[in-house]
């Protein structure tokens, strides 16, 4: 390879090595760009109402006004069932799911993003005021196979299979007309408890100035959060349909189940452990003007967790990410390690273009050649004792170079060859100066 290139032109030599570099660069800043572009993750998310798309946008949004280096691609899938599908058939990196709705085996909780209750209501002025008297009657079920899970845990507990009770699916658009034509004697259906689903709820009947809607409790919720399930013991507070007086007039015992933000379990840990950093911080910026957002909040971080927490979002809430040093430790530690190695490679292509090796070649050759001369101007032996020192030493400084490859020992070689040249000369010239003293 040596004697290959050393056939070739300085100027060939420099064009190979600038294309080279080219090269190596030009693949080093796409790579560098390729790393700054913002990591783009898929989110399902689906409502009845819209409000879930709205809350996933709003985050969105917010990351892209703040430059994140997370971007969020919204996905709206029709409902929560839906975007649950969405998730488990591997179409998206995360989703807003309910946690009783869907196969989510391969979620992991990011964050709360708003909590559903469980809520059993009987048409105003209705005797049923708990579930066993629910018995030989028809409940609708509104939203169908998104609230199967509450019936089935209902009629597990209360076995209400054997008491006759009967359920019926029905889309939202139904709920009205089943209730004023008495298809159904209650309604089940879960929904957070906001001023906005209060008053739907309160408009699917017809209420007067001295009846209201009847909140059946769920006295039985204790045991059915024992279960471990998605479900936990919640109370509705006195007064949360409000009217005069207060409706409900206690609190009223009942179910609770979290939406929530899942990442597929394979995600990177520190991809989500930046991304909830970057949700929770859009709360605290939007909560205020965005009350869709302001129920935000940690999921339960425990081990038996119905959905366990994803470990880049536990990082984050237990304040153990990783710390810039233990990410970047080894990078630092290896970055001297790899600015030598482009040192050497710097070398080598310097020794390609063999501008160095030429030089000092020719430097050496032209300092023995002006030797030459001057053995020719010597006019005694001390004089020439010099010059010999003088060849020794550069001799001397030819050897202490260290071996080098085929150009090397050439440039060796012909010094060797042109001092040897020069000793023949002295012995001349020293012939030449002890002529005259010897014929006297």
């Amino acid at each position: 390879m040596n004697r290959f290139h050393q056939t070739l032109p300085v100027w060939v030599r420099a064009v190979l090595l600038v294309g080279v570099i080219c090269l190596v660069a030009g693949t080093a800043l796409i790579s560098y760009r390729l790393s700054q572009r913002p990591k783009i993750l898929t989110v399902a998310v689906g409502s009845l109402d819209g409000e879930a798309r709205q809350s996933a946008s709003l985050i969105a949004g917010q990351f892209a006004a703040v430059g994140s280096p997370i971007r969020l691609k919204i996905e709206n899938t029709g409902n929560v069932l839906d975007a649950a599908k969405a998730f488990a058939a591997g179409k998206a990196d995360l989703a807003v799911v309910r946690a009783d709705v869907g196969d989510l085996s391969q979620a992991r909780a990011v964050a709360v993003m708003a909590e559903g209750v469980v809520m059993i209501v009987a048409p105003p002025g209705s005797n049923i005021t708990s579930i066993a008297k629910l018995r030989d009657h028809t409940v609708g079920v509104v939203g169908g196979e998104i609230n199967h899970h509450v019936v089935e845990a209902l009629k597990k507990e209360y076995d209400l299979g054997h008491a006759n009770v009967t359920f019926k699916d029905l889309a939202p658009l139904e709920v009205r007309q089943a209730v004023q034509t008495k298809q159904v004697a209650a309604l089940i259906l879960v929904t957070p408890l906001t001023d906005k689903y209060i008053s739907l709820i309160k408009g699917l009947f017809r209420e007067s100035a001295t009846s209201a809607p009847v909140l059946i409790p769920i006295d039985s919720a204790g045991a059915i959060t024992d279960a471990k399930g998605p479900y936990e013991s919640f109370d509705i507070p006195k007064g949360t349909l409000r009217g005069s007086p207060a409706i409900p007039d206690d609190d009223v015992t009942t179910l609770r189940v979290p939406y929530m933000l899942v990442a597929n379990r394979h995600l990177d840990q520190q991809l989500v452990g930046e991304l909830t950093k970057r949700v929770m911080a859009a709360r605290r910026d939007l909560a205020a003007e965005q009350p869709l957002i302001a129920g935000i909040a940690t999921p339960t971080l425990d081990a038996d967790a119905y959905i366990a927490v994803h470990p880049g979002a536990a990082a984050f809430y237990n304040g153990t990410q990783l710390s810039f040093m233990d990410r970047w430790g080894n990078a630092i530690y290896l970055t001297p390690m790899v600015l030598g190695g482009l040192a050497s490679v710097f070398a080598a292509a310097w020794r390609f273009l063999g501008i160095r090796a030429q030089g000092a070649a020719q430097g050496t050759l032209a300092r023995l050649c002006a030797l030459r001369e001057n053995i020719r101007d010597v006019a005694d032996e001390v004089a020439l004792r010099k010059v010999e020192d003088e060849i020794d030493a550069v001799l001397r400084a030819q050897l202490a170079k260290p071996a080098g490859d085929d150009e090397g020992g050439s440039e060796t070689l012909a010094v060797i060859a042109l001092a040897q040249r020069l000793e023949t000369l002295i012995h001349h010239r020293r012939v030449e100066l002890a002529g005259p003293a010897a014929k006297a």
